[in-house]
């Protein structure tokens, strides 16, 4: 149900980021790949995707994207402030000009009162700052809050590009 629009931002998302001269990178958590697997589906997407984290456990979003271990203490893996630590963490480690970062409760375990299953934060890094997004998709089936928030992160990227001049890429660390 999901594939086809997917697929479409996907391709509609990428056209605009050579358009205007972007490079993309991920960091995904409850979706695994997902967005980062949509990208690269399509042919020439390695112009423009940098590459992706899969930073599914608190120790990968530390060592990978280089989220503070404090950070995660204090507001846990699912929150505006780690999914801005993880967006503008790739965004540097990965060189790319935009990066988008997913954490959620895709379920059907693990939520809780304050983190219901279906809480899902979005960050958009770019040369502009990082915006944030909280998505509450309710009682959903794993796939498909898993699938939304591909939709939600692939939008998010969209807006970036939309909202922003052609972007400069932050350098890779030991380039130069």
């Amino acid at each position: 149900m999901f594939e086809a629009q997917i697929t479409a931002r996907a391709t509609e998302l990428l056209e605009l980021g050579r358009e205007r001269g972007f490079t993309v990178a991920t960091v995904e958590s409850c979706t695994g790949g997902l967005v980062g697997g949509a990208l690269t589906a399509i042919a020439g997407s390695s112009a423009l995707v940098m590459g992706g984290l899969i930073t599914y456990a608190n120790e990968a979003k530390i060592a990978l994207a280089g989220v503070p271990a404090e950070l995660l203490a204090t507001h846990g893996a699912v929150s505006e402030p780690v999914a801005r630590a993880m967006a503008e963490g790739g965004r540097e480690r990965l060189g790319s000009s935009l990066a988008v970062a997913i954490t959620g409760v895709a379920g059907p375990g693990g939520g809780s009162v304050e983190k219901p299953v279906g809480l899902v934060h979005f960050a958009c890094a770019g040369p502009a700052g990082t915006a944030h997004r909280e998505r509450r998709f309710g009682a959903l089936s794993r796939d498909e809050i898993r699938r939304l928030s591909v939709i939600e992160a692939l939008d998010m990227l969209r807006e970036a590009m939309l909202e922003g001049a052609p972007a400069t890429q932050p350098s890779l660390p030991g380039a130069g």
